[in-house]
């Protein structure tokens, strides 16, 4: 079951796309964090949910916000999509330890090993201020993350 609003957000490291170490305290005072788990880089409902982050970036990459996008792809993966769907913004790797931060944050699908579409938008102090999980095949709202955003 995912963590739930007014939780303190499970602290993560884990590496992005270009191999770089990505923790969520990285951003504690300083921005909101949109954070986004999708089950896999070059599937279908995925792609398009991401091609919609990028054509909206400075919605969600901005000097309050920052926007973390994580699999359970390796980062060799990640590269490859990143660079074939010019997505500029952090993809990390949940990997391996595989799934941890997935299941952290309750969201991790033991049966397909996977994580399930979840959402959690995080305030500059690191509490869970807005969530939304949706099944696998289910694409997330894109107008719901920007009114949680406008919340804060």
């Amino acid at each position: 079951m995912a963590i739930e609003v007014g939780t303190k957000a499970p602290e993560f490291e884990l590496k992005d796309n270009h191999g770089r170490t990505v923790r969520l305290s990285d951003f504690r005072g300083e921005k909101n964090v949109v954070l986004l788990f999708y089950p896999f880089a070059f599937t279908g409902v995925c792609t398009g949910e991401l091609r919609e982050l990028r054509d909206n970036l400075p919605a969600f990459v901005n000097d309050d916000t920052q926007l973390l996008a994580v699999s359970n792809d390796s980062i060799h993966t990640l590269r490859v999509f990143g660079d074939q769907e010019d997505l500029e913004f952090p993809l990390l790797s949940d990997f391996w330890k595989h799934g941890e931060a997935s299941r952290a944050y309750g969201v991790f699908d033991e049966e397909k090993g996977c994580a399930v579409r979840g959402t959690f938008v995080i305030d500059k102090e690191g509490v869970v201020r807005w969530t939304v999980v949706n099944a696998l095949s289910d694409a997330r709202d894109l107008g719901d993350y920007l009114k949680a955003l406008e919340a804060l």
